[in-house]
């Protein structure tokens, strides 16, 4: 079960074509991304310890455009899991049609916000990660 997010098409997501433009995606997976990590992961506890995610590639597949007044529904589920990285799989579906719009991969590493190095994804981060992670499978309630 993955997490959902909505947003509404308005009239400055849209480039010359009328279609909502490429880099406008990158910002709304952005969106769905924080709405998925404050459902399942302690941001405050992350802050406290000077942590932070930061991606570190996406690859988007665009499909089908999608046009002023349609509502998009995002679909954020964390796919994989390592020792230093991780991916959040993310699809992007029109109201309207109910059709794929894109899709995209978005892998992610921990740093320490101080110094900007990635840090081990392992015991208190592993944990909170691993229940997200859980929360999408639906094995956890």
């Amino acid at each position: 079960m993955s997490h959902s997010t909505h947003i509404k098409i308005r009239g400055y997501h849209l480039d010359f074509y009328g279609h909502v433009n490429n880099a406008r995606y990158l910002e709304f997976l952005e969106e769905a991304r924080w709405a998925f990590l404050e459902t399942g992961v302690d941001l405050g506890f992350w802050k406290r310890r000077g942590l932070g995610f930061v991606v570190a590639a996406v690859t988007i597949n665009y499909r089908r455009p999608v046009t002023f007044g349609d509502t998009i529904e995002i679909r954020s589920r964390m796919t994989r899991l390592g020792g230093k990285s991780g991916v959040i799989h993310q699809e992007v579906y029109s109201g309207r049609s109910g059709e794929r719009a894109a899709d995209a991969d978005v892998t992610f590493v921990v740093v320490d916000i101080s110094s900007g190095k990635s840090v081990a994804i392992d015991g208190e981060i592993r944990e909170q990660l691993v229940e997200r992670q859980a929360q999408d499978s639906g094995e956890a309630e």
